[in-house]
């Protein structure tokens, strides 16, 4: 008991700041913040959408019910979704230790693995990333599930057997990860449980790992999620595969420059891929000739591999060569060959294992200490990746993604201009590029910089000639200079892309307008403010439309209205005084002025001299 306060007070001492971080922009608008079904809480109706639904390439019902449940107690705070994440992963490094001391009696290696498990920089990313919160989860139903395996083998019963079930269902409906449990399960029959080869008792756990890892690659493949074998061809995912172990072993020691995402590389030396695959089967190999002299080694090298199989991208989720989340549950088979092999070698010096211990466990302390602010927020989780790698074509795109959520355009094309550099042809980066084109051009044409926003419109266009928003924007440019013809035609077009751009129907609406055309003038007003309610220059415009054509008081309605929304729009005060002046309400009328004059409209100064002489 004394061991397991003592665990669980240093893990979550050393990972409570990740409480303070943000939301990131990566998955977790997805998966929490924009997700009507989670950012309401736990409900019939949305716990019947988890069960029914796939969302953002995954079918993970307890997880999305997780995050529900989460909103329930916190709300849409990140404080609260980070301390559960920082609650399971202490569960996990004390089930984690639970198990394995309870199964060897060997507290002191089984305590390093739970702390290095719970202490080590790879698993930040599990912990502070909300939308990864799956991992925490799942892995805490499979430490259960490898708990009641043990218990059932030393009193075999139905109902121990099936506990043993649900809990491996419950972790596959978190995530699909722990459909190598049952083959997980004849490793720990190896060591420790000493069991000897058990097959026929794990079938139906191999019947619920083989339909979930059908419903996934169904679930993935029919979303889109899974690369094709003309995007990244078999042998490449096998060379990487084989590089990826040897990477991920490379991180487990030494874990710095880690990033949110690592790049499929385009090629890989044949050298390379030949030395991997031959230490694979060397150490592999020796892991199995050495099964009875070393157990520990041979069920750590096993737990590693096989853990690993389902996201070493053979099957290929994603442009991702390899990730720090895959490494939360097979880096507890380094661990445990390490931390017993150690142990029996410094039975004459367990004073110098245990400093080096120690050592270890502080070296990965201080790196995780330094990764956790890295996952504040988006703009610090792709700073990094690009520290870590500066030809990260994803960590561009992104980190173009969070500087153009923060209005800085410049900035972000710089990094969608990188995005495109480093992939040619990238669809998000593209997609991206053109948006934040359009978007900075809006703020151009806002600053009376028509001929600067007309040159960024078009360097967008080369990505989306298609887009509606930007042959509006052009259309409004040409209606400044009056080249009405012209602009006509720029929002026909913007109309016919998207029926539904309010901005497109307003343009057509000004020209009918100054054409004389006021009937159709009028559809087009109407139509924007269906679409805009609170377009307060289509309310003023209609309005001005509507008393010409003789209908002042229908007008009037939509004066006040451009007024109500924004009461510093002057031409809207002008436009009530002088009607208001016009059917005898001077009071009214002079009310208006004033406030017009504050706004700095200008003012008939006739209307101001007859008010003047209205006493």
């Amino acid at each position: 008991m004394v061991i397991c306060l003592i665990l669980a007070a240093i893990v979550f001492a050393v990972l409570f700041p990740v409480v303070h971080n943000a939301f990131t922009g990566y998955d977790d608008g997805d998966y929490v913040v924009n997700n009507p079904h989670v950012n309401t809480g736990l409900s019939r109706a949305n716990v019947t959408w988890a069960f029914s639904s796939v969302h953002a390439n995954n079918w993970h019902p307890l997880t999305w019910l997780s995050h529900a449940l989460d909103v329930t107690l916190y709300g849409i705070s990140p404080t609260g979704h980070h301390l559960s994440s920082l609650l399971f992963h202490v569960a996990n490094t004390l089930l984690l230790f639970l198990w394995l001391a309870g199964l060897t009696g060997r507290q002191i290696p089984s305590a390093f693995v739970a702390l290095a498990f719970g202490l080590h920089p790879l698993h930040v990313e599990s912990v502070a990333w909300v939308a990864e919160r799956k991992d925490a989860l799942s892995t805490f139903f499979w430490f259960l599930t490898l708990l009641a395996w043990t218990a059932w083998t030393k009193r075999p019963n139905f109902s121990r057997y099936l506990l043993v079930s649900l809990l491996l269902a419950a972790g596959l409906l978190s995530k699909q990860m722990l459909v190598t449990v049952p083959v997980i399960l004849l490793v720990v029959d190896f060591w420790p449980l000493k069991r000897g080869f058990r097959l026929l008792e794990k079938l139906p756990l191999f019947a619920l790992s083989l339909a979930a890892s059908v419903t996934v690659i169904l679930v993935q493949r029919n979303t889109g999620a899974t690369s094709t074998l003309q995007q990244l061809p078999l042998d490449l995912r096998l060379a990487n595969a084989a590089i990826s172990y040897w990477r991920y072993l490379a991180k487990v020691i030494w874990p710095v420059n880690l990033s949110a995402f690592y790049p499929f590389p385009a090629t890989i030396p044949a050298w390379q891929i030949a030395a991997a695959a031959a230490s694979l089967l060397a150490l592999s190999a020796l892991a199995f000739l050495r099964r009875k002299q070393n157990p520990w080694f041979a069920f750590g090298w096993a737990w590693y591999v096989i853990t690993l199989l389902p996201v070493i991208g053979i099957i290929q989720v994603g442009m991702q060569s390899m990730a720090d989340r895959y490494m939360y549950v097979p880096i507890i088979g380094l661990f445990t060959a390490v931390a017993f092999e150690a142990d029996v070698l410094a039975l004459s010096s367990k004073r110098i294992g245990s400093v080096a211990a120690i050592a270890l466990l502080a070296f990965w302390t201080t790196l995780t200490w330094k990764q956790i602010p890295v996952w504040h927020d988006g703009l610090t989780l792709f700073t990094q990746a690009l520290v870590a790698d500066p030809n990260n074509f994803v960590a561009h795109d992104n980190l173009g993604v969070e500087l153009d959520r923060r209005g800085r355009f410049d900035d972000a094309l710089f990094h969608y201009r990188e995005t495109l550099r480093l992939k040619p042809g990238d669809r998000n980066g593209e997609t991206n590029f053109a948006l934040a084109s359009f978007a900075k051009a809006d703020r151009l044409i806002a600053a009376n910089q028509p001929d600067q926003a007309l040159s960024v419109i078009h360097e967008g266009l080369r990505f989306r000639p298609q887009n509606a928003l930007a042959h509006a924007q052009i259309g409004r440019i040409l209606q400044d200079r009056k080249q009405l013809p012209e602009a006509l035609k720029e929002f026909e077009d913007a109309v016919r892309l998207d029926p539904n751009l309010a901005a497109a129907h307003l343009g057509l609406a000004v020209i009918y307008s100054w054409s004389g055309k006021t009937s159709e003038a009028r559809t087009e007003f109407e139509t924007t403010l269906r679409l805009d309610p609170i377009n307060v220059e289509a309310h003023y415009d209609l309005g001005l439309v509507l008393t010409v054509i003789g209908q002042p008081r229908e007008g009037l309605q939509h004066f006040l209205a451009a007024a109500k929304i924004n009461p510093a729009f002057g031409p809207a005060h002008v436009a009530l005084a002088e009607t208001w002046y016009a059917a005898g309400r001077f009071e009214d009328a002079r009310r208006e002025v004033a406030l017009a004059q504050v706004a700095h409209a200008e003012i008939d100064p006739a209307l101001i001299k007859l008010l003047a002489n209205q006493r």
